[in-house]
């Protein structure tokens, strides 16, 4: 190619050349025959130059340098196991923490515990002033017992016979008021005992001995118990159908750098209208005691799971301008590897990944690197390692 340039430059030279008259002098001249006579010339010249770059062009298009066709990476079609999961967060509770508040009015005249000590259940916590009902019962259990003597008289003579039916009755109802009063007034002096409904530790000692307390009005503990924990978070509607009782659940504990397995034990009937979602609640196995109340934790919710699902990155997922999807193929034929336009159907994602429902089919080859750039038809090479 480098010759036929040389020799075409070469007789542009030579034809230019020579010691003929130039244009602007036969022009200035007038001389019409010599003007002809020009033209004549340069327009077998260029004929020649016409006809030399169209050998040029024919020799380029046969020995000439072919197109280089587009460089792709791919992926075979495989199904396989496919799990998809939601996460939420939530907050650790428990069941067992509450506030103890008195049941009766009185005088705080005891507290039996310190904050962080471990009680069981029914161990007394404190003790209210009785204001006297201990003394009103030991009074009251001196007349339940001439009531009972008075009574038993009456019944060992109504059983021979002696006395009337109304003695007899009257005695009894007297004994039996006597001993329910006594019962009454027990349960009464019961409440100024304040005890440990449940085993667990003493949170806070909210009131100190000496103060005056009321029922439903003074907070004397707080006693928390780290047995029955629980995780509740709400949950979108749209998962209502998917999540139900016995769904897996990995729970994360962030600050504590822990995970552990676990399953929904309850599922709320009930869609809150404001926020368009449903409850659901996890128990937390908490035997090591490290996990509190109001801890954060992350869940993880396997809403669907697929034995066969086709899975592509999802990078090589494209839109066209109806929104359909469409990912980019390798079809072989005649005229070499070609990259062609497959519309998909696509599920759930998870991470970098998407599941195709339709559109795939195992086998296909994916254009994975270069799948945006590949146009419909394109030549390709498939440089996979």
């Amino acid at each position: 190619m480098k010759k036929i340039l040389i020799i075409l430059t070469t007789a542009l030279i030579v034809s230019c050349g020579g010691k003929s008259p130039s244009i602007d002098e036969l022009l200035a001249q007038g001389d019409e025959k010599a003007i002809a006579a020009k033209k004549t010339e340069l327009n077998n010249q260029k004929a020649s130059i016409d006809e030399t770059l169209k050998k040029i062009q024919d020799y380029q298009n046969e020995h000439g340098d072919k197109p280089i066709n587009t460089q792709v990476s791919t992926m075979i079609v495989k199904d396989t196991l496919f799990d998809h999961f939601i996460e939420l967060q939530g907050s650790v509770d428990t069941k067992q923490n509450i506030t103890i508040m008195p049941e009766m009015s009185g005088l705080l005249t005891q507290v039996y515990v310190k904050e962080g000590q471990k009680v069981v259940a029914g161990q007394i916590l404190a003790k209210i002033d009785d204001g006297g009902l201990s003394q009103q019962i030991q009074q009251m259990q001196v007349q339940e017992q001439l009531a009972k003597t008075t009574f038993e008289r009456q019944k060992r003579l109504w059983d021979q016979n002696i006395g009337s039916e109304i003695q007899f009755l009257q005695a009894k109802a007297n004994y039996e008021g006597q001993s329910k009063a006594i019962s009454s007034m027990q349960r009464t002096l019961s409440k100024t005992t304040v005890r440990a409904p449940f085993a667990g530790t003493i949170d806070d000692v909210i009131t100190e001995q000496g103060n005056v307390v009321s029922p439903g009005m003074t907070a004397l503990f707080r006693l928390v118990s780290l047995k029955d924990m629980y995780i509740n978070v709400d949950v979108p509607e749209t998962y209502i159908t998917s999540i139900k009782k016995g769904t897996e659940v990995t729970v994360e504990f962030p600050v504590l750098s822990e995970k552990m397995e676990s399953t929904i034990r309850q599922t709320s009937s009930y869609i809150n209208p404001a926020n368009r979602s449903f409850s659901i609640e996890i128990p937390v196995d908490n035997k090591r005691g490290n996990i509190k109340p109001n801890l954060t934790a992350r869940l993880k919710i396997n809403d669907y799971t697929s034995e066969n699902a086709i899975l592509v990155p999802l990078s090589v997922i494209s839109e066209n301008q109806e929104g359909e999807q469409y990912v980019m193929i390798v079809n072989e034929s005649e005229d070499g590897v070609q990259a062609i336009r497959r519309k998909v159907t696509t599920g759930k994602a998870s991470g970098d990944l998407i599941e195709i429902t339709e559109g795939l089919k195992i086998g296909d080859q994916v254009i994975t690197e270069g799948a945006r750039t590949v146009r419909e038809g394109q030549l390709i090479d498939i440089k996979n390692s």
